[in-house]
């Protein structure tokens, strides 16, 4: 089996996981994952498709600008529109895979704290590749758009390396790390870091505390 291969397979299995949590409604959401990085060359989950329902050939291959190389095995088929955030993603952060979910929370907190959503003194953080106590995490929050290059620009203004997420504000969040496991089990816990800060401030405004 061929390298894209084993990379349409896995990015199948994890958009799989991630619609049966509800996080990759309809269509939506995508994910990546990098196959070479001289020059780079990103896998990336296919437009219009059930991300439950994708197969290892869902799948193309985009270049560095986000745009469809010729040498692969799918010319016929079209990449996420975000590919190109997440070819950015890769070459700025140097990260293995990329997965961007519509998952509720983080859009609800950005809603919140546009600025930037800030979380400390939790467990859950150790999961997130940070400390459970006395480190001041900030999500970076950036504005929606449909023109990738944007996106970018904000993405990589906002960028720390100790911090692999960013969320698009009335969007969704893109998360990364070493490989598609590594990335999705930080996503896992900055999904629950995010509700517990959505869902402790409601209960705060319940009580009139801001």
């Amino acid at each position: 089996m061929s390298v894209l291969e084993l990379a349409g397979r896995a990015l199948a299995e994890e958009s799989a996981r991630f619609a049966g949590l509800g996080w990759m409604r309809g269509t939506s959401g995508n994910l990546s994952v990098v196959l070479d990085r001289d020059p780079l060359r990103v896998a990336v989950t296919v437009s219009g498709r059930d991300k439950g329902e994708l197969t290892s050939d869902d799948v193309v291959v985009v270049g560095e600008d986000g745009l469809t190389v010729a040498d692969q095995p799918h010319p016929d088929k079209v990449p996420s529109a975000e590919a190109g955030l997440h070819a950015r993603i890769a070459a700025v952060s140097g990260a293995g895979a990329v997965v961007h979910v519509h998952a509720l929370a983080p859009v609800v907190a950005a809603e919140h704290w546009p600025d930037g959503v800030e979380l400390r003194d939790l467990e859950m953080l150790k999961g997130f590749g940070r400390a459970a106590h006395d480190d001041l995490v900030t999500i970076p929050v950036i504005a929606n758009g449909q023109d990738m290059r944007v996106l970018g620009d904000a993405f990589e203004a906002g960028f720390r390396a100790d911090t692999p997420a960013v969320i698009v504000a009335r969007h969704g969040i893109y998360v990364w790390g070493d490989d598609l496991r590594h990335a999705r089990h930080r996503l896992e816990c900055l999904e629950w870091l995010l509700r517990f800060r959505v869902e402790t401030r409601l209960v705060g405004e319940e009580r009139g505390v801001r």
